[in-house]
């Protein structure tokens, strides 16, 4: 995402804590419970499960992780929106719990700023846009072709109505001019099953797990929706070099609910940068294609804003809302 690219604050790791707060000196006095918003098995989870044991030892706490997926991440954001706001419950939060689904759910149940204390944002993660088995298509190209010869007979995978995913590929039927049919699931791991068993011809997926299934000639990746290209695939174009630019990418990050202290806010933001310079977390990364970052409380408060202005846009194009 170009936001972090361009954001020098983001690679910044905070200022040193003051040793002795009353909150910090009850902090974790149990463990801490990390909500991911979507299915086992996606890259959310993965880079999660990842960081998770990482900073446990830091903090001197079990880090658990509880998936519970839904309405676009929704379901589980709520749950972090209404608990103690003691710093032993967050949310893994992305792009569509926090800058999307504002934008397109009228009736959301959370409020995405005032419900939730900015942690850190510490991951990002670029798209490539991948076909089905025999598909027929070889490169972006004849993929553009095929669809533009057989308007609204092709299908797309995403993880939901209004996720990065599904943006994303609005993004690339508005930029070649193409007529493509949405099938979303409830998480990217049933949604890239779907590709791989022939059941959808293709998906904006996560570079990581993309470059997995293509390995053994699975499926067939035709392009990477980022500004440059990535170390997983070194040989794969980018879709600007292609001739379709593309922004295809979403963000990890951790918040707590409203009124968290802002120094345990700032400590796990500081445990959790500690725990992405492990060679054994970022060895994990690399294999799948997650890109560390790192951020203060405020630094990430400011990015989720810009970032909701971002989508804002093509959200507003495309009429999205949802009940």
């Amino acid at each position: 995402m170009k936001a972090f690219t361009t954001r020098r604050a983001l690679l910044g790791a905070g200022a040193i804590l003051p040793l002795a707060t009353p909150a910090l000196a009850a902090f974790p006095d149990q463990p801490i419970r990390v909500i991911v918003p979507w299915n086992a098995g996606g890259l959310a989870d993965v880079v999660m499960r990842t960081l998770a044991p990482a900073m446990a030892g830091p903090l001197g706490q079990p880090v658990v992780i509880e998936n519970r997926a839904g309405a676009n991440g929704a379901v589980g954001t709520q749950v972090v929106a209404r608990a103690a706001p003691d710093g032993h419950t967050l949310i893994l939060a992305n792009a569509e719990t926090h800058a999307i689904n504002p934008l397109v759910y009228p009736q959301l149940a959370y409020d995405a700023v005032a419900d939730f204390t900015p942690v850190t944002v510490f991951a990002r993660g670029p798209f490539v846009l991948i076909t089905r088995p025999n598909l027929g298509a070889d490169s972006l190209q004849s993929f553009l072709a095929m669809a533009r010869a057989r308007p609204g007979a092709l299908t797309f995978a995403s993880w939901g109505i209004g996720s990065t995913s599904h943006l994303a590929m609005a993004r690339l039927m508005k930029q070649a001019q193409i007529d493509l049919l949405h099938v979303p699931f409830t998480g990217a791991a049933p949604a890239s099953t779907a590709i791989l068993g022939g059941q959808v011809d293709v998906m904006f997926l996560n570079a990581g797990p993309a470059e997995a299934v293509a390995r053994d000639g699975r499926s067939k990746i035709l392009g990477v929706g980022a500004s440059e290209r990535i170390a997983l695939l070194p040989q794969v174009p980018t879709m600007a070099e292609l001739g379709t630019p593309v922004d295809a990418a979403n963000w990890f990050g951790l918040l707590g609910p409203a009124r968290m202290p802002p120094e345990v806010a700032l400590r796990i933001s500081q445990v959790a940068a500690e725990g992405l310079r492990l060679p054994a977390v970022q060895e994990v990364f690399r294999t799948q294609a997650a890109i560390p970052v790192t951020s203060t409380p405020a630094e990430m408060r400011a990015f989720i804003a810009a970032d909701r202005e971002r989508w804002a846009v093509l959200v507003r194009e495309l009429n999205i809302r949802l009940e």
